[in-house]
């Protein structure tokens, strides 16, 4: 629903609810007289799924962070494996893996807040912020002698884990690790994506331009991190089509957007790492040549294995590769 102010005198003016990050207009008093008018927008805010479409046999559970609460899943019986996703996804991404990886390692994977399910936090969805979320879903959960795999800011945040010894962590794969820009990034995805993303920081235009996109641009954005169309089932980008329609869901990737330019900065601390790494890279990702060179070259002594797919992948390689 979007809400609309309206002032009981006309003269007194009227204003977007805070929606477009403008706030109410300061010349016009806050008291009662004010009327609340509720239209529905095109995209009425969703109801979240009880179960796993793709997997019903395993349980969703929640996990509170502090003030904050996440959707996560466990499955299986081995070694902790821990699946953080790409930005402005969820761990739904993981659905063609998570039945093969199940029969050898407990799977772990939770929604960072701000997306997927559950709370949309006030944050700045910073690199810092997600990376503390990340170490507490791992205290919260008691997750031990894990191996961290990750995609995109995934793949910066398992090493971001490494590099701070965080001593839940084991080991880490790095797959297409989101620490450049402008070089890379969501932008060079489509040309969808440009049009979009592009004007994102320009107050109230970013903003209207972000809630007024349609399931056609959503899916175009979503297909430009895949090298084939078809690793992007209809059911799986129907959800985050709709999840993009969670009130206040757009605030969140927009200040995920502003802070951007603070991924770049994870790569100071790789050279603190000293468990095993491995570094994965779609053939088609978004990094250019020189900064997959460069990530690796940061990465210390023991050297960290390059793995550029042969085979035809991009940027969500874990919607199109599972032998990784």
């Amino acid at each position: 629903m979007q809400r609309i102010a309206v002032a009981a005198n006309p003269a007194e003016g009227w204003c977007h609810e805070d929606i477009l990050g403008t706030g109410c207009r300061p010349d016009i008093p806050p008291y009662v007289g004010r009327t609340l008018l509720h239209r529905r927008s095109l995209r009425p805010a969703p109801k979240r799924p009880e179960i796993l479409l793709w997997a019903p046999r395993i349980a969703i559970d929640y996990a509170d962070l502090g003030s904050i609460r996440v959707r996560c899943i466990k499955a299986g019986v081995g070694p902790n494996l821990v699946l953080l996703h790409t930005l402005r996804t969820q761990l739904d991404m993981f659905e063609k893996i998570i039945p093969e990886l199940e029969k050898h390692f407990t799977v772990h994977a939770f929604d960072y807040p701000g997306h997927g399910w559950l709370d949309i936090p006030k944050a700045a969805y910073a690199p810092e912020d997600f990376y503390q979320w990340t170490a507490a879903y791992l205290d919260k959960l008691d997750i031990t002698r894990a191996a961290v795999v990750g995609v995109s800011i995934g793949g910066t945040l398992s090493p971001m884990l490494a590099a701070r010894q965080n001593p839940r962590v084991t080991r880490i794969i790095a797959v297409n690790p989101y620490d450049y820009w402008p070089a890379g990034g969501i932008r060079k995805s489509s040309l969808a994506a440009r049009l979009v993303f592009t004007p994102s920081e320009v107050p109230v235009l970013g903003a209207t331009i972000m809630r007024l996109r349609n399931r056609y641009v959503s899916d175009r954005i979503f297909e430009g991190g895949l090298a084939s169309p078809e690793a992007l089932p209809k059911k799986l980008a129907e959800e985050l089509y709709k999840v993009g329609a969670r009130p206040g869901h757009y605030r969140g990737f927009l200040s995920l957007l502003a802070h951007e330019r603070l991924w770049p900065k994870a790569r100071n601390e790789y050279a603190s790492i000293k468990v095993s790494v491995l570094l994965v890279y779609g053939e088609h990702d978004w990094a250019p040549l020189v900064e997959r060179e460069r990530t690796r070259l940061l990465i210390p002594a023991l050297r960290p294995r390059l793995c550029v797919m042969a085979v035809t992948s991009c940027h969500s390689i874990v919607r199109e590769n599972c032998s990784i």
